[in-house]
């Protein structure tokens, strides 16, 4: 019997998923599958990526622990960065590059050249410098490497993916599974509620968007919108919950000025009749459930804090590491402590391969990225940085609200938990979404193809 082509795609990701969730032994396997399903083309490989963050993410209660993850998870980048870049084609003689995959690099050289003279422990540091950069350009290349039909397809995969993830998470709220790390907090299929609310609040900032994008505006949509705001509540993960509101407001007062385009033709839904009797039943159901939704509210601020002013438990979480970030920033302002070094180095640990000693990962908690940005690079290192973010937000407002909103989200969920730079965590799904929102096609050239 003749296997297609399509059908054996489908089949390697399945038997990965299965052997994640089967053993600890074919756990940390799983990861190889998938490295070896990232060759067989782009968008394989951002959706060998995608697959690795879930497989790295995945709730103990319903996958065993795999043992070789950190080592499985550098077998995907490598398959994935190397599937992209044999599939460069020369234009014209030359090697064309794509402007984020130049300007990544050019941030990845300094990172690497700062880790090499100012780290307080190099090989870390070059480890997260070396797999960042990979990530990032790999991503970057992959998507703007898609034709029209096979982009819209790999979109359409990775929202229906979140959707998947949602809908599917939800029996858990039932269980004890569902509330496994912090006992109070709902977590889903994932490890955490830090990790599960900003994953809900990403879908989330997709699907308004796309409802503000539309002018008759699906009811299903607006249905699942709903219940992304309830699951956030449920996690207790403030930063999402804020991210979720303040990125799809900031996106859609600042898309037009950074786009170009005219607010009737960026947000047609604001003029959808169905798009006000969503709101206003929102608005109404707020009114008549508003004890239960106060109640709610003061639990999703306080979260064990013990306080329901919003600053107060933001300081409570993470004054604390502010304030080590502050310390370092006054000692070494020009040079910074190192890339993806702690502010105390001496706290961190570091797993190494127990062959060559090289460093295979080194977890570290920091709160407010551009503080943690400025502390571990220093000022020219953070003025990199911005630059590089600024280039992202513009490319990404030219796509329109949707791309916007969901790069607005994921910046801010870092104002609470700094992921943008940890590729080998959390932070692989929101350098996907990132990429994929500024590498869109400007708006106005998609309608122009379309019409």
């Amino acid at each position: 019997m003749k296997v297609r082509r399509s059908d054996f795609l489908l089949l390697l990701p399945l038997a990965a998923l299965v052997m994640r969730l089967a053993s600890g032994p074919t756990a940390s396997l799983s990861y190889l599958v998938i490295a070896v399903y990232a060759m067989l083309g782009r968008a394989q490989a951002v959706q060998a990526l995608a697959l690795s963050w879930l497989f790295t993410m995945f709730n103990e209660g319903i996958a065993p622990p795999a043992s070789a993850a950190s080592v499985g998870r550098y077998a995907v980048i490598a398959a994935a960065a190397l599937s992209v870049l044999l599939r460069v084609k020369p234009s014209m003689g030359s090697l064309r590059v794509n402007p984020m995959v130049f300007y990544t690099g050019i941030l990845g050289v300094f990172l690497i050249f700062h880790s090499l003279y100012f780290s307080a422990i190099v090989d870390v540091s070059l480890l997260k410098a070396l797999s960042w950069t990979v990530v990032v350009a790999t991503l970057f290349a992959a998507w703007a490497g898609l034709d029209d039909e096979a982009r819209s397809t790999l979109e359409r995969q990775l929202f229906g993916g979140l959707t998947l993830l949602v809908l599917v998470s939800l029996p858990f709220a039932l269980t004890a599974t569902g509330y496994l790390a912090s006992g109070t907090g709902f977590q889903g299929i994932l490890n955490q509620p830090q990790a599960f609310g900003p994953t809900v609040a990403f879908l989330g900032g997709w699907l308004a968007g796309r409802l503000l994008g539309t002018r008759r505006p699906p009811w299903r949509e607006a249905f699942l919108l709903g219940l992304c705001l309830v699951l956030i509540l449920m996690s207790q993960a403030r930063t999402a919950g804020l991210a979720l509101i303040l990125g799809v407001a900031t996106a859609s007062i600042a898309s037009s000025q950074l786009s170009g385009i005219p607010v009737r033709k960026l947000l047609p839904g604001l003029s959808s009749r169905r798009l006000h009797g969503l709101a206003f039943l929102a608005v109404a159901g707020l009114v008549l459930g508003a004890p239960i939704v106060s109640e709610r509210l003061e639990t999703f601020i306080a979260k064990r804090s013990g306080t329901t002013n919003l600053l107060e438990a933001a300081d409570a979480s993470r004054g604390a590491l502010a304030d080590a970030m502050f310390e370092n920033i006054e000692k070494h302002l020009l040079t910074g402590i190192g890339f993806g070094i702690a502010s105390d180095p001496s706290t961190m640990n570091i797993d190494r391969d127990p062959l060559l000693g090289l460093p295979t990962g080194a977890a570290i908690e920091k709160g407010v990225l551009p503080f943690a940005v400025l502390e571990e690079l220093g000022i020219l290192g953070a003025m990199l940085v911005l630059a590089w973010i600024w280039m992202v937000i513009r490319r990404s407002a030219r796509s329109g609200v949707v791309a916007l909103s969901v790069l607005t989200i994921v910046l801010l969920t870092n104002f609470g938990e700094a992921i943008l730079f940890s590729p080998g965590g959390m932070g692989l799904l929101p350098l996907i979404l990132l990429t994929w929102a500024a590498t869109g096609k400007h708006l106005y050239l998609r309608k122009r193809s379309r019409g």
